[in-house]
Order: C-alpha cells, then structure tokens, then sequence
C-alpha cells in the first residue's frame, strides 16, 4: 500500500506517510489517491484547488480557517525545507475543540497532513526557506476567512520559536475565546 494513516491527538486531522521508490536517479512516489483516502482514511471530498507557498525561516502563517459554507479540508505538503505544521479544532461540537494537532512536514520525510474543514491551520518555517502546497476541498473565499492568534494561552501550541516573523493580520488575530 502507498499510504499508511495514522490519527493524532485530533482524530480527524490524519498524519499521511507515503511510500517512496528511491533509486540512484532520485524518486517517485503517489501524493493522492482517492480510492485510498477514502477507503482505508476516510478522507472523502472533492479536492477543487491547489495552492503553494514560499516562506523564509521563521515565519508563522497562520493561524487560519473558513466558515460554512466555505469551510475548506486540505491536505498539506511541504516540497522545500521543514515545517511545523499545526491544526487547532474549531468545531464547536467536537470532543477536541480547542486542541491542536501538531507535526513536522519536510522535503525529507514526506509526510503530509490532512485538515479537515472546521480547522485552523497554521505553520512555522523551520528551515532557511520552505515551500508548501496544499489542496482544498472549497475555493478560498474572503469574506468567510476568519483566524486565531499563533499564542493563544488556551490552545498552547508549543511552537519551537518564541518570536516568529507574522503578517500585519496574523498579529491581530482574535484569539478562541473571541472566535466564539
């Protein structure tokens, strides 16, 4: 099998390792399979968009999200360096509201991260530079995108940086209690 998922702490949010063919030329692997997601992670959805970005070390994009009935899944990836990558339960009915999921995505172990919608989601470079690409499940749509501050105290992420580099508008994110 090409896949192997593993649950984390939010049982929705599936760590995704994926097999790689390595040889003396370099390396093929699959990155999505949708009989495989749905059947053996139960990943069901149409993924519509792919995005990708670049950032240098020490940034934190994030923390983000969309409401209904924009709410986006994605499946994250980082092509380029190494990322924190963290998605916190905003889904206010869940067992796991207001846990985080967190775990470390790189060009090297190839690990992706499914997010289910109703999540934020957020990541820290670790690397000199990092790119990430992602798909969505549901077009970015601006008027429904909402936020949580990086260092909310009743999340608790325990990011490897104190002082991460943030846009103008992720300083300003509310933090849980004000997304209520």
């Amino acid at each position: 099998m090409p896949f192997e998922f593993k649950k984390l702490e939010i049982p929705d949010v599936i760590l995704i390792k994926t097999k790689v063919f390595e040889d003396e030329r370099g390396f093929f692997m699959e990155t999505y399979k949708k009989e495989d997601f749905e059947e053996k992670a139960g990943i069901k959805g149409e993924f519509i968009q792919d995005n990708h970005s670049k950032s240098k070390k020490g940034v934190l994009r994030g923390l983000h999200f969309q409401r209904e009935p924009y709410a986006q899944a994605k499946i994250v990836r980082c092509i380029r360096g190494e990322i924190y990558d963290v998605a916190v339960d905003l889904r206010k009915n869940s067992l796991t509201f207001g846990k985080y999921a967190g775990v470390n995505l790189s060009e090297y172990n190839k690990y992706q991260l499914y997010i289910p919608g109703g999540c934020a989601h957020g990541f820290l470079v670790l690397s000199e530079a990092a790119e990430v690409i992602y798909k969505a499940d549901n077009v970015y749509a601006p008027d429904h995108e909402g936020g949580l501050i990086w260092n909310d105290p009743d999340v608790n992420i325990p990011w490897p940086s104190d002082h991460p580099i943030l846009s103008e508008k992720d300083r300003e994110l509310p933090t849980l209690i004000e997304n209520k």
